[in-house]
């Protein structure tokens, strides 16, 4: 059984340590642009796990504070594994899906494919990376949950069984009414490791909710043979109009050369 992390958006109170833990863990440093917590509070390359401060109604209409982690989903399915040609992402038995920086070439299909636009590129670097949450994906392979789990003191992740979540979840909410009736992620694009309940409409919390139920993959599994010979026949033009133009600028040199002489 893959594992998973099962949120309950009721019991945050932002704090924001699980956005500290996440970047003690990965090493990551401060995004001075962007922060982790707030309402303006969104992913980076630097910022793989914030907190969104979101003022919205609830079922009686009176205006309250929710608190959104967001990060990676870990999709079951993921597009953006199915998207890259080079295999830098991969989806792991456990759960996590894993971007392998020496694989990857560059290209940015994952940020295309990626339904939730999760993946960022390090924009400002001579030598720029995707970058993501990846689940602590060493903690999981031993039954340990990943660091923002670890550190929440309010209770509000529960990490283990993918299934057995599921099936928490789905109790939690037939038994006390406050609950919205859905779990995001449980279908959305054929389900994700990521699984959330809340007592507020899941598309004011800003949520994409109008994703398809089906996996990504499943729709392009037939014409993505085809990536491959893509990027390779895209790698030759390039390189040979690198020699053309390196030919080009010789011969100039040589003509003006001999025009002095």
């Amino acid at each position: 059984m893959s594992k998973g992390v099962l949120v309950d958006l009721t019991k945050c109170v932002g704090c924001g340590s699980c956005t500290v833990a996440c970047k003690l863990w990965n090493d990551n440093k401060w995004d001075d642009k962007n922060p982790t917590m707030g309402p303006s509070a969104k992913l980076t390359d630097k910022n793989w796990t914030v907190v969104q401060f979101k003022e919205v109604k609830d079922k009686k209409g009176e205006p309250v504070w929710r608190f959104v982690k967001q990060q990676c989903f870990h999709c079951k399915e993921p597009a953006c594994a199915s998207a890259c040609f080079a295999k830098a992402f991969q989806k792991t038995k456990e759960g996590p899906v894993i971007y392998y920086p020496h694989l990857c070439v560059g290209c940015r299909y994952c940020m295309v494919a990626c339904p939730f636009n999760v993946p960022k590129y390090q924009w400002e670097k001579a030598f720029p990376l995707v970058t993501k949450c990846m689940m602590c994906n060493t903690k999981v392979e031993k039954g340990e949950a990943p660091a923002c789990v670890s550190v929440c003191p309010a209770g509000v992740f529960k990490f283990g069984d993918r299934e057995e979540l599921l099936k928490e979840a789905k109790s939690i909410i037939a038994k006390d009414s406050k609950y919205v009736k859905h779990i995001f992620g449980e279908n959305e694009v054929g389900g994700t490791e990521w699984l959330y309940i809340s007592d507020v409409p899941f598309d004011q919390l800003g949520f994409k909710t109008n994703v398809t139920k089906r996996s990504l993959p499943s729709y392009t599994e037939a014409y993505m043979h085809a990536t491959p010979f893509v990027g390779i026949t895209w790698g030759v033009i390039l390189t040979g109009l690198y020699h053309y133009t390196k030919r080009r600028n010789q011969i100039s040199k040589d003509n003006n050369k001999n025009i002095k002489a």
